[in-house]
């Protein structure tokens, strides 16, 4: 029988398989995100570059550089605002749209195929769902700690004029996970890496950052470039993120619409993620 030593140097047996398949059961998930947010350890030094240097640097470009012109030259484009509050909604959610894109294309292929790492917990009682819902969870996690961090500092420069802005924390997270999770369910049916995460990222994510209604209202576009941003979860996370942080106006059903529509692509991915998890892992 297996057993373990007690820090007394007492002996005790394992728990029985059946407990620990229990155990997999209800905190599989759990389990599995620990060991991810454990390897994010590896560059927590950029993760913390990043939640604080970002937002600093643009505070510093477009709040005492860009924004001191804008405002000088037709702020009344912004609704009122100074162009800073009008950006620093899209600014929060883009960083975790573009931390998510990161998140969930690279370290799947790590997982799959460079190191492998997702096919050690099948040895265990965890399933393929488990495991991209664990990875999914880590990556929640990373994405509302970096927004959290962002809002605190940007909030502290008074450019978050209401105290409903601090919700733009979690419509922040939940674009980086309507971006995320679709990826991740692709990323999961690549078997050989031939740059197809760099053109997303310079053909999908970047051209989004321009074309949702990130620096400039949408309505500014060409006419027919706006279903561009109409279809970017970007765009639905910047727009709600300005209700709450300044009371920008707009429909109620139009901001409900945004919510909904980020919630149904990050279940809709995440859905996608444990199919392609389970024909890749199991079948």
């Amino acid at each position: 029988m297996t057993s373990t030593t007690t820090a007394a140097g007492s002996a005790r047996p394992a728990p029985p398989a059946e407990v620990l398949a229990r155990r997999s059961a209800i905190f599989g998930v759990w389990y599995f995100a620990e060991h991810q947010l454990l390897a994010m350890r590896s560059y927590l030094s950029v993760i913390i570059a990043y939640s604080i240097g970002h937002p600093l640097l643009y505070l510093v470009a477009m709040g005492v550089g860009l924004a001191s012109l804008v405002d000088a030259n037709g702020g009344g484009d912004f609704g009122g605002v100074d162009y800073l509050v009008f950006i620093v909604p899209a600014l929060l959610a883009s960083g975790a749209f573009m931390a998510a894109s990161n998140e969930f294309t690279w370290p799947i292929m790590d997982g799959f195929k460079w190191h492998r790492l997702y096919y050690g917990p099948l040895v265990s009682s965890l399933r393929p769902w488990q495991i991209a819902a664990g990875h999914t969870l880590a990556v929640t996690i990373r994405l509302f700690s970096q927004s959290l961090v962002y809002y605190l500092i940007v909030a502290a420069f008074g450019a978050v004029p209401s105290g409903f802005g601090i919700l733009g924390v979690l419509t922040a997270t939940l674009a980086g996970l309507a971006i995320g999770t679709p990826l991740m369910a692709y990323a999961a049916t690549i078997r050989e890496e031939k740059a197809q995460f760099v053109m997303i990222q310079r053909f999908g994510v970047m051209p989004l950052m321009l074309f949702s209604g990130t620096f400039f209202p949408l309505t500014n576009l060409p006419i027919f470039l706006q279903p561009i941003g109409w279809l970017s979860p970007l765009w639905h996370a910047s727009e709600i993120g300005r209700v709450f942080s300044y009371g920008y106006d707009e429909p109620l059903w139009l901001s409900t619409v945004h919510v909904v529509y980020l919630a149904a692509l990050a279940a809709g991915g995440l859905a996608l993620a444990f199919r392609t998890y389970r024909k890749r892992l199991v079948d």
